[in-house]
C-alpha cells in the first residue's frame, strides 16, 4: 500500500506539472497521511534539517567554480591543451572533444556547465573540418556526462550526504571508471569516423604544443590540486570546492584576466540561482525520504528483490536497469534523491560495497541527462549548438550505447572500480 502512495503521489504530481521540489513534499505529505502522522512542523523540520548540512556546502562553490572556469578563460586553454596534443589524429577534434571533457571534468564536476562550453567551442570547429553536426553534438554531449563521475563531482556530494558514505572516498573512487567512460567514447569515435573520408589535420610544432601546455598550466594544475589534497587528507570535499573556487577566480582574475570585475556580479548571481535549485531539491528529498524509512518502503523493496538477493551481480544489473528507466524521465538530481533512501537498504543487507555503488548509481544517473525524452545535456548541446533534438538523438546513440556497455561491464567485473579505488585511497 505505502509503495503504491508514494509512486502515484509522485508521478501524479509531476504529472500534474508540479516542480520536483514541491512534488517530493507533496509525496511525503501523501505518505504521513497514509500511515496517520501528518504533522506540518515535521514536514518543515525535515526541509530545514535537508539544507543544514556542512558536505552540501561544496555545491555552490562547485557551481561558482564552473561558471568561472567557463568565462574566465580556463575551459578554452583546456581545449586548446587537447587539440595541440591529439588534434593531429584522424577524427582528431573528436579526441579533443573526449580529453577536454576529461580534464573539465576534474575541474567543474557539472555536466550541463562542461557541455556547454565545450558544444560552444568545438562543434563548429568539428562541423567546418567535415564531421556530420549530429555525431559532433552527440559525441559533446556524451562527453559532457563524464564530469559527474570524475572528482569533483556534485553528484558524489549529493548522494554522499544523501547515503552517509564518504564523498572523499566516492570522488578517488570515479576516477578511473570516468577515464573507462572516456576511452569506451574514444573507440566508439574512432568506429563513427572511419565512414568518413576526411584529411587529418596537420601535427602541432614542438613550439606550438609548449606554448599551449604553459597558456594552460595554471588551468591544468587545479585537477592536481584537488587528486593530491583529497589523497593525502588535506582538506575534505567541502574543503576543496572552497579551494578550486578561490583558485578558479584567481587564475580568471589576475592570471589570465578575461574576467572582469565588472562581470563578477553576474558569475555570482548565475552560480547562486543554480544553487537554490539543486539545495531545495536537497531539502524537499529529506521529506519524503524521511517517511520512506518510517513508512518502512525500503524493507518492502528488499522483500520483492529477495529473487536476486542471493547473486550480487545480478541485483546490481536489476538496480542498473531501473536506474536506467528512472533516468530518462528524470534529472540526474532528484533520481539520486529519491532512489538513494529506497535503494541503500538493499545495498547494504546485500553486502555490497556502498562506495563501489555509489559510483555505479552516479554513472547510471548520468547516462540519464543524455536519455531522451528529458535529457538536461542533450537540451543544453541543442540550444547551443543550434541543432535539433531529432538530429542529435540520432548522433548521441553510438555514445550512448559505449557507455552503457562501460558501466555493465563494471557490475560484471567489479575489480574495474574497487581495485583502483582502493589504491587511491592508500
Amino acid at each position: 500500500m505505502t509503495i503504491a502512495v508514494f509512486t502515484f503521489s509522485l508521478l501524479g504530481a509531476m504529472a500534474l506539472g508540479m516542480p520536483i521540489a514541491f512534488a517530493l513534499i507533496v509525496c511525503g505529505v501523501a505518505l504521513m497521511s497514509t500511515i496517520d502522522m501528518f504533522d506540518a512542523q515535521i514536514v518543515a523540520q525535515n526541509v530545514i534539517n535537508g539544507a543544514d548540512s556542512f558536505p552540501l556546502m561544496a555545491i555552490p562553490f562547485f557551481m561558482l567554480a564552473g561558471e568561472v572556469m567557463n568565462k574566465g578563460g580556463l575551459a578554452k586553454r583546456i581545449v586548446n591543451v587537447a587539440l595541440v596534443a591529439v588534434g593531429h589524429f584522424r577524427g582528431g577534434l573528436g579526441y579533443v572533444t573526449i580529453l577536454a571533457s576529461c580534464i573539465l571534468a576534474s575541474l567543474s564536476g557539472s555536466a550541463a556547465a562542461d557541455a556547454a562550453a565545450l558544444a560552444a567551442l568545438l562543434v563548429p570547429m568539428m562541423v567546418a573540418a567535415g564531421h556530420k553536426k549530429s555525431y559532433a553534438a552527440g559525441l559533446v554531449a556524451a562527453g559532457g556526462i563524464i564530469a559527474p563521475v570524475i572528482p569533483p563531482s556534485i553528484g558524489f556530494v549529493i548522494f554522499g550526504v544523501a547515503a552517509g558514505v564518504s564523498i572523499s572516498k566516492l570522488f578517488l573512487a570515479g576516477i578511473v571508471p570516468g577515464l573507462l567512460l572516456g576511452a569506451g567514447l574514444c573507440l566508439t569515435w574512432w568506429w563513427v569516423v572511419r565512414q568518413e573520408n576526411l584529411t587529418p589535420p596537420p601535427r602541432a610544432s614542438l613550439s606550438e604544443m609548449v606554448n599551449a601546455v604553459v597558456d594552460g598550466f595554471w588551468a591544468l594544475m587545479l585537477p592536481v590540486i584537488i587528486i593530491v589534497g583529497l589523497r593525502f587528507g588535506i582538506f575534505t570535499p567541502t574543503e576543496a570546492a572552497v579551494v578550486v573556487a578561490v583558485y578558479s577566480l584567481f587564475v580568471a582574475t589576475c592570471i589570465y584576466r578575461e574576467l572582469k570585475p565588472s562581470q563578477l556580479y553576474e558569475v555570482f548571481v548565475s552560480s547562486a540561482l543554480t544553487t537554490s535549485i539543486v539545495m531545495f531539491l536537497v531539502a524537499a528529498a529529506l521529506v519524503s525520504s524521511w517517511l520512506i524509512t518510517v513508512s518502512e518502503i525500503s524493507a518492502q523493496i528488499v522483500t520483492l528483490l529477495k529473487p536476486f538477493m542471493g547473486n550480487n551481480t545480478l541485483l546490481m544489473l536489476a538496480i542498473m536497469v531501473v536506474v536506467v528507466i528512472v533516468g530518462t524521465a528524470l534529472d540526474m538530481t532528484p533520481t539520486i534523491l529519491i532512489l538513494t533512501p529506497i535503494l541503500m537498504p538493499i545495498v547494504k543487507a546485500a553486502g555490497i560495497d556502498p562506495v563501489y555503488f555509489g559510483v555505479l548509481f552516479i554513472i547510471n544517473n548520468a547516462i540519464g541527462l543524455i536519455t531522451p525524452p528529458v535529457g538536461i545535456v542533450l537540451n543544453v548541446v541543442c540550444g547551443v549548438s543550434r541543432i535539433s533534438m531529432e538530429d542529435i538523438i540520432k548522433g548521441v546513440w553510438p555514445f550512448l550505447i559505449a557507455q552503457l556497455i562501460v558501466l555493465f561491464a563494471m557490475v560484471l567485473f567489479p575489480g574495474l572500480v574497487t581495485i583502483p579505488a582502493k589504491w587511491f585511497a592508500g
